[in-house]
């Protein structure tokens, strides 16, 4: 693993979010990496893309990871957009996938299972408002017992779709309400030097 792609999805909103926790995590997984001789390529949405561009830099990185804000269960609208036009177009052109997996002579093939991308890792890196405990606990009604990752299936299902390893996240909870950003900060440095060892 000698590769780095980060995308930051964060979408500003004006007096409600800036994008500033995102940046500084963005800044400590560049800087962890940066340090021990990675190569790193990065990309934030919101500054704009060349969508070819993004599809080369999927196929060169050999770990992706999004760092992202939870805006309603979701990552914002303007990460949705990317992933619509760089995996359509990564499809086009065959590269980290080829198909659906399907055949229609062997029923044996599953769906999600045409991707060429086996080499590679997907992690997540998020900030919520929604407490840790939320998680992970079955007698939370919300998400009923799933993790921050199981909630936000949907993202890497995309990576997974195309043979990626989809690797545990890093979560930071409570942003807004009880923000604990240094203990955090620590989390996310012990995540990453996993990483690095593997």
């Amino acid at each position: 693993m000698k590769n780095i792609l980060i995308i930051n999805a964060h979408q500003k909103w004006d007096g409600m979010s800036e994008g500033k926790l995102n940046d500084l995590f963005q800044d400590q997984i560049v800087s962890h990496f940066e340090d021990r001789n990675f190569t790193i390529k990065t990309t934030k949405i919101e500054n704009g893309y060349d969508i070819d561009s993004e599809v080369d830099k999927h196929d060169w990185a050999d770990l992706v990871i999004t760092q992202t804000p939870v805006f309603w269960f979701n990552t914002p609208w303007i990460h949705k957009k990317y992933i619509d036009e760089v995996f359509t177009k990564a499809w086009s052109q065959q590269k980290l996938l080829i198909n659906d997996g399907r055949l229609l002579e062997d029923k044996s093939k599953q769906y999600g299972s045409g991707g060429i991308s086996q080499e590679k890792k997907y992690m997540l890196s998020t900030t919520w408002n929604a407490p840790e405990e939320a998680f992970n606990n079955p007698s939370q009604d919300l998400f009923e017992g799933k993790s921050a990752d199981e909630a936000l299936i949907n993202l890497s299902a995309n990576y997974k779709f195309c043979g990626f390893e989809i690797l545990d996240g890093f979560h930071s909870y409570n942003v807004v309400k009880e923000p604990q950003i240094e203990k955090d900060i620590e989390i996310l440095r012990a995540r990453l030097d996993i990483l690095t060892m593997n």
